[in-house]
């Protein structure tokens, strides 16, 4: 079964229907650049007339979206609460994906962590993207390896390299780093092992 693109994002746009995933932050605002400085001081009379530039809120990104895979690789993109990862997951089973990997990025000055889950369809070209963020201070979301048993390991070296628990997993214990590794290199205030 080869899905299709539009079948397959009116399928997440279901999903994501009503809930408000926690958000990157927007983007600052461009600066103006500074006015030269005048060799007599002249007074300010228009320096407020014209308001700043304002982002977009947040809000107004689309939880899903098409994008151009020829730019970024993969051709849906879908941001869902982290308590929907494991519904998510079963979209993307059920249209027929699998899993490529997962994997964290730290948002060290937004006080988030995202995780990125990567899915294929062997059958076709079609890539999808699935993120979500959680809070930094507690980043906790459910294991999705009830569907895709195979993300047992891709979990848990996202939880080793960046503190992400995976609640449900059965061994988070660290992959590649030592067994009593208590540091998560990929985290952006890690400062090195310690001995």
């Amino acid at each position: 079964m080869i899905p299709k693109l539009d079948e397959l994002q009116a399928a997440f746009e279901r999903l994501t229907a009503g809930t408000q995933p926690l958000r990157p932050p927007p983007p600052p605002a461009p600066s103006a650049p500074a006015a030269p400085v005048a060799a007599t001081a002249a007074p300010a009379l228009a320096a407020t007339s014209v308001p700043p530039a304002s982002p977009q809120p947040a809000s107004a990104a689309p939880l899903v979206q098409v994008v151009d895979p020829k730019k970024n690789g993969y051709h849906l993109d879908v941001l869902v609460a982290s308590g929907q990862v494991v519904a998510a997951a079963q979209i993307a089973d059920q249209h027929g994906f699998g899993m490529d990997t997962i994997t964290g990025v730290d948002w060290m000055a937004a006080g988030q962590m995202e995780v990125v889950y990567d899915y294929f369809h062997p059958a076709s070209v079609l890539h999808l993207v699935v993120r979500t963020r959680v809070p930094r201070e507690k980043p906790e979301l459910p294991t999705i390896q009830g569907v895709f048993p195979g993300a047992n390991w891709h979990e848990r070296e996202t939880h080793e390299f960046f503190a992400i628990k995976f609640l449900g997993h059965p061994d988070l214990t660290p992959l590649l780093l030592p067994e009593d590794a208590d540091y998560h290199p990929l985290r952006k205030d890690f400062a090195g092992a310690t001995a």
